[in-house]
């Protein structure tokens, strides 16, 4: 799988460590995150991984900044992106399964490098559930209205 990485200056710290472990598992990265010094403004990074998304130049987006919230907000902006915020395994499992999300956003200020290897899993591990489509579509319509 071709994923979309991109973080901001919160998760500078364990970019590194994300990166080496979702290459670990087998999958092609697709790096837009930052690590350089001082803050970066994360729209910037949430919307090189979502358009990257919805292009199809990658499967899927992760997201990683403080709480995940600004990132998710940003991502979401972009048509065709549903990107879920997630702090736990079940969350990031079920985005996947119910709601197709193409993205999810994670804080690594909200929780640590292991759990968030293990939330990138889940995700990552999980299937979409075509009895969702119905709800799918109507997300769609709202995005079109």
């Amino acid at each position: 799988m071709t994923i979309a990485f991109g973080n901001d200056h919160a998760a500078r710290e364990v970019r590194r460590e994300l990166l080496d472990y979702l290459k670990g598992l087998g999958h092609t990265v697709v790096d837009f995150g930052y690590e350089g010094d001082g803050p970066a403004d994360y729209p910037v990074y949430a919307r090189k991984v979502a358009n990257a998304v919805v292009k199809g130049e990658a499967d899927c987006g992760i997201l990683v900044c403080g709480t995940g919230i600004g990132m998710s907000i940003a991502a979401n902006k972009v048509h065709g992106v549903r990107c879920a915020v997630c702090s736990d395994t079940y969350s990031a499992a079920k985005a996947r399964e119910h709601n197709n999300a193409n993205v999810i956003a994670v804080g690594a200020r909200v929780v640590g490098v292991e759990l968030l290897k293990d939330i990138f899993s889940a995700y990552l591990g999980a299937q979409y559930n075509p009895k969702y489509d119905p709800r799918i579509a109507m997300i769609a319509d709202i995005e079109r209205a």
